[in-house]
């Protein structure tokens, strides 16, 4: 019985782990020491019965594969059986791109602002799956592009430039798995707000989705409610983000009007964070309102610049030219999103994209959108693969979308 036992729980261990987006191995550990490990990527199923096996009958544990093949086990020669989560190795990080960004916030029913639903959506830009570990998210300093921005010398140039690093303000957020994301295949991660907010706000997004991550992490100090609800039951737990604060407050604001966001890899995000020579304060002054993490531009995946379109005239930039060598305008408040733009060439390119393009792209904002006229969230939903614009330079990659794809 105590064999049976072990054997149910083995298969009910993997049925929770099934669910989950990281990648863990089934060990298990034989009465002769010897060990036989299996990729639950690979497997399809698992069952036990008491059947014939050798010269007689015992309990068996049976291993079904993708392929159809299958491993069966005598549990009398089991000792134990064990899940081990993979650590895979980086791939194609360097197709890993923003697609779009929604932070502007909406209008509530009653007509007054709403900005409690923030979102970054990130996509494989490329045909082979890619592989990114300690992928971070950082907003570089000063939050809002018309803030006064004392960061640049005499010259005009971020002061930083030249050393080489981003400074991101008030503290970071890091996914502490392998993230895998699947050919032409997007990642969505609920950055405030990780629930069905349509409830409450029709006009706002529903997170409410098992495919979906999010920032979501209260002992980090990021404990503000407002920001951070306790997430929909649907989105699992292993598909919640960690925090490292470093400024004041219990929120990460990412500004609803400018930021400029980064994408990021550290090797230890939490233990990056805690040593003093990576902290950086803006205008020389140490104090926890001006303290920053310098991420090193070699680190850097992706980033976009974000300009109010309320502030025309005093905006500036903060990424370096190397990391976005333009800007992409935002009107907030009105449900709007930045939305990458589509390489038009080497999407109608791609043999299989043949009679699934979807043109007469009509959902910019006044004279920002689309210069390829494809439609492509219409194309997806149609069957093709889309692959965008990624100059580095948002001016060129982004326009001012109608609203959040994941509302249409």
């Amino acid at each position: 019985m105590q064999k049976k036992k072990i054997l149910t729980l083995a298969v009910l261990a993997f049925t929770a782990l099934f669910c989950r987006a990281q990648e863990y191995n089934m060990v298990v550990s034989k009465t002769d020491n010897t060990t036989a490990t299996i990729p639950t990527s690979t497997v399809s199923g698992m069952s036990y019965a008491n059947e014939a096996f050798g010269e007689g009958f015992a309990w068996t544990l049976t291993v079904t594969k993708s392929d159809g093949s299958t491993e069966v086990f005598n549990t009398a020669e089991i000792n134990n059986i064990s899940y081990a989560e993979q650590t895979l190795a980086d791939k194609n990080v360097d197709q890993i791109i923003i697609k779009e960004l929604y932070n502007g916030g909406c209008q509530k029913d009653d007509g007054t602002n709403y900005q409690f639903d923030k979102c970054v959506i990130l996509y494989n830009n490329c045909p082979q799956q890619a592989v990114i570990n300690n992928l971070c998210f950082g907003e570089a300093f000063p939050a809002n592009a018309q803030a006064k921005n004392e960061n640049y010398d005499e010259n005009g140039k971020l002061v930083y430039e030249s050393e080489g690093f981003i400074p991101i303000w008030h503290g970071l957020w890091y996914y502490p798995h392998s993230l895998v994301i699947e050919p032409f295949s997007q990642v969505v991660v609920n950055v405030h707000g990780a629930i069905d907010n349509t409830q409450t706000v029709s006009q706002s997004v529903n997170y409410a989705n098992k495919d979906y991550y999010c920032m979501y992490d209260p002992e980090s100090g990021y404990n503000n409610t407002s920001y951070y609800p306790t997430p929909s039951a649907q989105i699992p737990t292993s598909h919640y983000l960690k925090a490292v604060e470093l400024g004041l407050g219990n929120g990460w604001a990412l500004s609803v009007s400018s930021p400029a966001l980064i994408v990021f890899q550290l090797d230890d995000p939490a233990s990056y964070a805690a040593q003093a020579d990576n902290v950086w304060y803006t205008k020389g002054v140490v104090s926890q309102v001006n303290a920053c993490i310098k991420v090193p531009v070699e680190n850097i995946i992706d980033g976009m610049e974000v300009f109010s379109a309320g502030y025309k005239d005093s905006s500036n930039k903060r990424l370096t030219a190397d990391i976005d060598g333009g800007y992409v305008w935002l009107t907030n408040f009105k449900g709007h999103t930045l939305y990458r733009n589509v390489d038009k060439e080497e999407t109608e390119a791609r043999p299989e994209n043949a009679g699934k393009l979807v043109y007469k792209y009509s959902l910019g904002v006044d004279n920002s959108t689309d210069p390829s006229g494809i439609d492509a969230e219409a194309s997806i939903r149609n069957g093709a693969h889309m692959v965008y614009k990624d100059t580095n330079n948002s001016s060129v990659d982004f326009h001012e979308r109608q609203q959040c794809s994941l509302r249409d």
